[in-house]
């Protein structure tokens, strides 16, 4: 099968195909169906007869290669076999956890319930930097080898280029575009030359608290497929928000309990707005990607028109302005 039928299949997978991937596993699906909240893949919660329901993702063609999908769910496996409280794939009968059907690559995964976390004071975010802390621990231990590294060059330059060789940019907005670009991305990378050396470890990748499922025992993490090497700080910053003074309150709390399960580099402070700034842009640059894709127009109606680049650009240029604050500062 072409890479483009893998594409189309993807893009109409229906109720029919996906039960008979589940049957072709060994499980016995009751008939219900529920689609996730997922956009890069396509997620589903599966009652099973007689058994608690599971989660199926079916892996978008030409992502990741399957020994990327796999380092992936080695990485989560080994996780969850210290003990730490991640979704893990299940095996098959063969003890594979990557599956193929008709032409789709999917994995099951248990079904886990939750809330996302409200980080209401100091004792959350100690919690959660436990938590990260004991995944960086094991992280360290290993680098991926099938899987990038997040840098200016593939979450900065690869986003600008992508946008603006395809004609995202409105005719009317395109000279302000590249010409902030040209002076961004410059400061952006000396931010990380500034910050010298810095550990590349696995990551989470994508630890938001719409990742993370929060239950009476504490937190669950979920969706690991943006994981990457990168530096600590990126499994950290997501999860501040607020004024400044907030983040440098909130950040010490993480870097508490996380620092009783591994060491932090502080230089990687100085990271934060770089990488928010890289994220921003790749964020862009995934919705351009995906514009083809039908459930994407259907689910971000507000993309690709003028007042979402106006804004863009906005947000790029107080971007901009951060970079030249001083990294916040803990006591």
């Amino acid at each position: 099968m072409s890479e483009s039928e893998q594409t189309e299949g993807f893009y109409s997978l229906g109720p029919d195909m996906i039960l008979d991937a589940i049957e072709a596993f060994g499980q016995r699906p009751d008939g219900s169906l529920l689609a996730l909240n997922s956009y890069e893949n396509r997620v589903y919660r599966v009652g099973i007869e007689d058994e608690k329901p599971i989660v199926a993702k079916f892996y978008r063609p030409g992502r990741w290669s399957d020994a990327a999908i796999l380092e992936e769910h080695t990485f989560t496996i080994e996780l969850a076999e210290t003990e730490i409280p991640v979704v893990a794939p299940i095996s098959g009968a063969d003890g594979s956890t990557l599956q193929f059907y008709a032409g789709h690559r999917y994995a099951l995964f248990p079904c886990h319930g939750g809330r996302t976390p409200e980080l209401n004071g100091g004792e959350d975010y100690e919690v959660m930097g436990r938590f990260i802390g004991r995944i960086h621990a094991v992280a360290a231990l290993a680098p991926f080898q099938h899987r990038p590294i997040l840098d200016v060059d593939s979450f900065g330059v690869q986003s600008y280029q992508f946008i603006t060789e395809n004609n995202f940019i409105p005719s009317g907005l395109d000279i302000a575009y590249r010409s902030l670009m040209d002076d961004l991305l410059p400061k952006v990378a000396a931010k990380f030359e500034v910050a010298g050396k810095i550990g590349q470890i696995r990551l989470h990748g994508d630890c938001h608290p719409g990742n993370i499922l929060w239950t009476d025992s504490g937190p669950h993490f979920v969706d690991l497929d943006d994981c990457r090497m990168g530096p600590a700080i990126q499994d950290l910053w997501m999860l501040l928000n607020g004024s400044r003074q907030d983040m440098i309150l909130q950040l010490s709390d993480l870097l508490e309990g996380y620092q009783e399960f591994c060491d932090f580099d502080f230089k990687e402070v100085q990271l934060i707005e770089a990488l928010r700034t890289l994220r921003i842009m790749n964020y862009a640059a995934w919705l351009a990607r995906r514009w083809s894709d039908p459930a994407f127009p259907r689910s971000f109606p507000w993309f690709n028109t003028e007042r979402y680049w106006e804004e863009h650009i906005l947000t790029l240029r107080e971007q901009f302005a951060l970079l030249d604050e001083p990294s916040l500062r803990l006591n």
